[in-house]
């Protein structure tokens, strides 16, 4: 990628725009994870496909680079087999650099072209079922790519977003690009993961930031905490659900009257107004998909009980 906004010449060229990412894959996840110096980054380098596989196409990319890699992907060819028919007739071959990984490999191409220090590493664990393919271009050295490599085999376990997140972090927090930041973004997808089943694990952008990664990571958080599943899920009694009750309240969403009366069918009634109010709120907040009756997931109770702090004591 030629980086227009920033302008400028480096030895006698037109200034590339660095680039780190992660392709990878865990079981059924494909996603990538990419930070640049290079403005909505997130539009040029990365792609992923449910079933199939995932590309990212940097240092000059060639855009049908990602396209046409997953349709090598799809008819069953290797990863390092696509990456060598793509680049094969590439006139501009030695400025691209590619990461690619398949069902059953991964292939990273540096060309001889791209600007120091440019570079790549790749590796497949059959037994995790797990392959990855790390490079970058204008680095401030090896070092990036090695702390990247070192943080996506120590996340083993994590989240696979999670585990992307992680290595691009790392990459960053080694040194990244040589001349700033910009953009980051992050891709992944798995049957039937994400909203309403769609397959969609994390689609994460930003687009222009002075520290892009980590508001990839801040979004990634709330991406987590919005479409997550319920987790430490604590039941809504006692001390608990008076507490819920209250904060619910000063945000204004009352409970109706019956919670304290005695008798088993009362304390059911108070019960279900509770959950009512609570999911009223967490209609408002986008927070439904964590709910369960009867009990309030600890990342919402957290939630509820920072409104106060943050001033949001009533809903909008």
């Amino acid at each position: 990628m030629v980086d227009r906004a920033g302008g400028g010449e480096l030895g006698g060229r037109t200034v590339l725009a660095v680039t780190f990412s992660v392709v990878a894959r865990v079981g059924p996840a494909y996603g990538v994870a990419v930070a640049s110096k290079f403005l909505a980054v997130g539009t040029v380098v990365p792609a992923a496909r449910i079933g199939v596989g995932a590309v990212a196409t940097q240092s000059f990319a060639k855009v049908s680079f990602k396209a046409d890699g997953l349709a090598l992907l799809a008819d069953g060819v290797s990863a390092a087999e696509a990456a060598r028919r793509l680049l094969a007739s590439d006139l501009g071959r030695e400025e691209r650099q590619l990461g690619i990984v398949g069902a059953r490999d991964a292939a990273t191409f540096t060309g001889s072209g791209c600007m120091a220090w440019a570079g790549g590493v790749c590796g497949s664990d059959p037994e995790a079922d797990e392959a990855y393919a790390i490079q970058g271009n204008i680095l401030t050295g090896p070092e990036v790519v090695a702390e990247m490599e070192r943080a996506w085999l120590g996340s083993s376990g994590l989240p696979f977003e999670r585990r992307l997140l992680a290595a691009l972090l790392a990459g960053d927090a080694a040194g990244g690009d040589r001349r700033g930041r910009q953009g980051a973004a992050v891709y992944a997808v798995a049957p039937g993961a994400g909203y309403d089943g769609c397959g969609v694990v994390s689609d994460l952008r930003v687009d222009d930031h002075l520290d892009a990664t980590r508001e990839l990571a801040r979004l990634q958080d709330l991406s987590d905490l919005y479409f997550g599943h319920p987790e430490d899920v604590s039941p809504l009694t006692g001390a608990l659900a008076d507490e819920v009750r209250a904060l619910l309240a000063a945000a204004g969403y009352s409970v109706a009257a019956g919670a304290e009366a005695a008798g088993a069918e009362a304390e059911a009634a108070g019960a279900a107004a509770l959950d009512e109010a609570l999911g009223q709120w967490a209609g408002v907040e986008n927070l439904k998909l964590r709910l369960v009756p009867g009990g309030i997931d600890a990342r919402v109770l957290a939630y509820l009980r920072a409104l106060p702090e943050q001033g949001r004591l009533q809903r909008p």
